[in-house]
């Protein structure tokens, strides 16, 4: 979907097997200590020293974060461009690879299964796979999701 375009993606249009590529983020020292500060003070997320002395080898994001960098891009990449009606959670999440001050992380995401519930005849399940690269094309995170989205007319 390029990004001219204006139309809502809705269930019919994800199918088994389908990728989407997409997320330049770049991670910062200063983002990696205020998350932690915030949610997760862990002194490996904290304190450039202590991560080293971590089996992280150095001032490394909270797998929260990692997280939450992840829903941003899977955000602007799926779920604003689709007749997105809610998320059920996630049911598997896995933090693979520290992701370090410095790290440019982008996104693969594909659709694993798609299912329409005689019960809910307005909206489709659509189960993803996400994976979150870095640099050296080495996942730091693995994230199955499914979300709602509305049937089209």
């Amino acid at each position: 979907m390029s990004g001219a375009d204006t139309t809502l993606l809705h269930f019919e249009d994800f199918r088994p097997g389908q990728t989407f590529a997409f997320g330049r983020y770049e991670v910062t020292k200063e983002e990696i200590i205020d998350f932690a500060e915030q949610f997760d003070a862990q002194p490996h997320h904290l304190d450039e020293e202590a991560g080293r002395r971590s089996l992280l080898g150095g001032l490394a994001a909270s797998g929260w974060h990692i997280c939450a960098m992840a829903m941003r891009m899977f955000a602007d990449g799926i779920i604003l461009k689709s007749a997105n009606r809610g998320g059920l959670g996630a049911d598997e999440c896995r933090w693979m690879k520290p992701v370090k001050p410095g790290d440019m992380l982008r996104m693969e995401v594909e659709v694993l299964e798609t299912r329409a519930p005689k019960s809910l005849s307005g909206v489709g399940f659509v189960r993803f796979s996400c994976r979150i690269f870095n640099q050296r094309e080495q996942v730091a995170l693995l994230n199955m999701t499914p979300i709602l989205a509305r049937r089209g007319a």
